[in-house]
């Protein structure tokens, strides 16, 4: 029986109590074919980010489950890529875990899969993965700032694979 009172007591650091959380995320582009880029490349390519999230977990570990829908938004040239032509919708779903967090912050570690509405030359797959890399801060009992690195490409299931990546900020809401 102490189990399980003790399993109660664990609160999901994500979603801090709540059950539903949603969240916009913003980021910034990076040119690299690394699974989490080095910051040197920066690139005109944006990525806006709606999430629907609910509590999970994940072999144990606390966990957001989560609906996605993404935008990148390209423009201009940069280092021989027309970013413009990668203003993509993407629906993916996603899990995130949590390993380490304390009362007030977490560190999270992501993975999803989900599609682009287009194929092109830097990810010749419309399939689409997403590997994430991030903290978090509750600044309140409902709301969180999170900073990430966010990685997309094809998994090598087509011969064309460059990946998007992306460093981010996110705003959450927890209910």
């Amino acid at each position: 029986m102490a189990t399980n009172v003790a399993q109660a007591e664990c609160v999901n650091p994500f979603l801090n109590g709540y059950e539903n959380q949603v969240a916009f995320n913003f980021g910034y582009g990076v040119n690299h074919g690394f699974l989490i880029p080095a910051p040197s490349q920066f690139v005109p390519f944006n990525m806006f980010h709606l999430q629907y999230s609910q509590n999970a977990t994940f072999f144990g570990v606390a966990a957001r489950q989560s609906l996605n829908v993404i935008q990148t938004l390209g423009h201009g040239s940069k280092y021989g890529w027309h970013w413009d032509k990668y203003t993509i919708p993407i629906a993916m779903l996603s899990m995130d875990v949590s390993p380490l967090y304390g009362d007030d912050w977490y560190t999270f570690i992501g993975f999803g899969a989900g599609f682009q509405a287009q194929q092109n030359e830097r990810i010749g797959s419309k399939l689409i993965f997403g590997f994430k890399l991030g903290a978090g801060y509750h600044i309140s009992e409902c709301t969180s700032v999170e900073v990430f690195a966010h990685h997309f490409s094809n998994g090598n299931t087509a011969p064309e694979n460059n990946s998007y990546a992306f460093y981010g900020l996110g705003l959450t809401y927890s209910f």
